[in-house]
């Protein structure tokens, strides 16, 4: 593919010159046309050399049309409303409200709400009479049960599981940059641990999902010893293992050949150029006993470090069958990551986007209650993630039973993604998601990653400061109680009311009704349907 921003430029500096031969030789009126050439071309040259602007860098000049547009944006707002996986409005202000954070600008708004706060669904947090003082540092998360020996202060908020490979190097690099500078953590996703990763020194949670990739055999399955060599990285501060997706359980990730280049079949140990597919299920386990015993080899060949588990929940049979071979086994994993069903991708089938998995909020009160019914809460951490995007959602997300949460689609915003939706092509424009080095190279590292930094420090700080509204300053303190929904124009409910919470020990003493059969059911050493 040719230069296209040197093939433009290459055009305007000849239809200078013929301008220019035209007004000497000519007319004088040629010059007037000249002078329109020569300020498209200084703009041009100004454009793909500053850093700011990701789509100026790789569109020059018509680039401006987009920035013409989002000027005008609160008049077009009604025109263009995203949407949620659920039909309702996204939130109006979330991406321009990570945009702002990212550059450093205070995310506020005149005139107050536009949501309808009395529309079926509307949910809203209960402020206190006695509100507390914001904290000056955000609190971390001690992420490390009784059989981890290397435990990890995890922050509240963190850089969800985005691989090389769906990402381009330069995003990689600035997601990772970021995370170093806020001191926060990078999950790498399932596409390997690659130099890139590495290069700024940011924390990282190594994510293997089925394909084992960077630290696989040569017919794919596990491989101890590597795993073992880079899990020793001091970078790496966690291990995950990555049992399902949000955006699509049931199916493995998928990485169309266009973008696999020699660089991203090395870091994954797979042939360069082909469609690289994981599969559906995990080789080293096949029942909820084996999947426990492999989270402890993990954390063994890791030297002690925390290691877990990322799934969208399914079954609560299921779930509560693994619940039951951890306590058959005295092994737990150190964190569980849950994802919603309304988390992202790169690539999915639309139908297993939008009608598989469950929601963020259900499946984090399906496993914080299991989880506290077993009597395994204060062993395990949960992580939430699946639209993380503003301070609102952690403290929702923590209400729920979280600990802390990642966030993959906010941080994008952060490095310049526009939602182009072009992710799977190879063609984005921005640079965030190509293995085309054209258009990675209008990334800029330095840039974006002081804008990954304040994003999150920005989001932190909005949800210490709801907290803090609501009278708490930490997260333990948050319960189900301080969140309310609007059912109908007449009815409100707390999620205290909305939901069942467990006691301690509850599920071993007297399972509550609505879960006796699937406790009943639920069986160690098989996945019952």
């Amino acid at each position: 593919m040719p230069d296209l921003v040197a093939v433009g430029l290459g055009l305007v500096a000849v239809g200078l010159a013929v301008l220019t031969v035209s007004a000497v030789v000519f007319s004088s009126w040629w010059w007037l046309p000249a002078a329109v050439f020569t300020g498209l071309a200084l703009l041009g040259v100004r454009d793909v050399t500053q850093r700011r602007h990701s789509v100026l860098r790789n569109y020059p000049v018509v680039g401006h049309l987009r920035f013409l547009l989002e000027s005008i944006r609160p008049e077009l707002q009604q025109y263009f409303v995203e949407r949620n996986y659920d039909g309702r409005p996204f939130d109006r202000d979330v991406r321009s409200t990570v945009y702002q954070r990212a550059k450093g600008i205070e995310a506020d708004e005149p005139f107050g709400t536009e949501r309808d706060v009395y529309a079926e669904g509307y949910e809203f947090f209960v402020p206190s009479m006695a509100p507390k003082p914001v904290p000056e540092e955000p609190p971390t998360v001690r992420i490390g049960g009784p059989d981890c020996t290397r435990p990890y202060e995890m922050a509240l908020l963190n850089v969800s599981a985005m691989s090389f490979g769906a990402l381009s190097a330069n995003a990689v690099l600035a997601l990772n940059r970021g995370a170093r500078m806020g001191g926060f953590a990078h999950d790498t996703g399932e596409g390997g641990l690659s130099e890139y990763h590495l290069r700024h020194g940011g924390d990282l949670v190594w994510e293997i999902g089925t394909g084992y990739f960077g630290c696989r055999t040569a017919d794919g399955a596990f491989e101890a010893k590597e795993f073992a060599d880079k899990a020793a990285h001091d970078q790496v501060k966690c291990v995950s293992l990555k049992l399902s997706q949000g955006a699509k359980p049931g199916i493995g990730g998928v990485l169309p050949g266009g973008k696999v280049s020699a660089e991203i079949a090395q870091v994954r140990e797979v042939p360069q150029g082909r469609t690289v597919t994981s599969p559906p299920y995990h080789q080293v386990f096949s029942t909820p006993r084996e999947l426990v015993t492999f989270i402890a080899a993990m954390r063994t060949l890791a030297d002690g470090k925390p290691t877990g588990f990322k799934l969208c929940v399914g079954s609560r049979r299921q779930f509560l069958a693994v619940c039951k071979a951890m306590l058959a086994e005295d092994v737990t994993p150190d964190f569980i990551i849950v994802d919603g069903a309304e988390g992202g991708t790169g690539a999915a089938p639309l139908e297993f986007a939008d009608h598989l998995g469950t929601p963020l909020t259900e499946g984090l009160i399906t496993v914080h209650n299991a989880l506290v019914g077993t009597g395994l809460r204060d062993r395990i951490k949960i992580g939430a993630s699946g639209k993380v995007a503003t301070g609102a959602d952690m403290v929702k997300r923590m209400l729920q039973g979280a600990d802390y949460t990642n966030a993959a689609r906010a941080m994008m915003f952060a490095v310049g993604c526009i939602q182009a939706q072009r992710c799977h092509t190879n063609t984005c424009p921005v640079g965030v998601t190509t293995q085309d080095p054209r258009r990675a190279r209008a990334l800029d590292v330095g840039d974006k990653s002081a804008r990954v930094d304040r994003f999150q420090q920005a989001t932190v700080r909005s949800a210490l400061k709801i907290m803090a509204a609501m009278g708490v300053q930490h997260p333990d303190e948050l319960r189900p109680h301080m969140l309310h929904r609007r059912l109908d124009a007449a009815t409100i409910r707390s999620y205290e009311e909305l939901y069942d919470w467990f006691e301690p020990g509850q599920l071993l003493a007297e399972p509550p009704q609505q879960w006796a059969a699937d406790w009943a059911a639920a069986d160690p050493d098989r996945f019952t349907v």
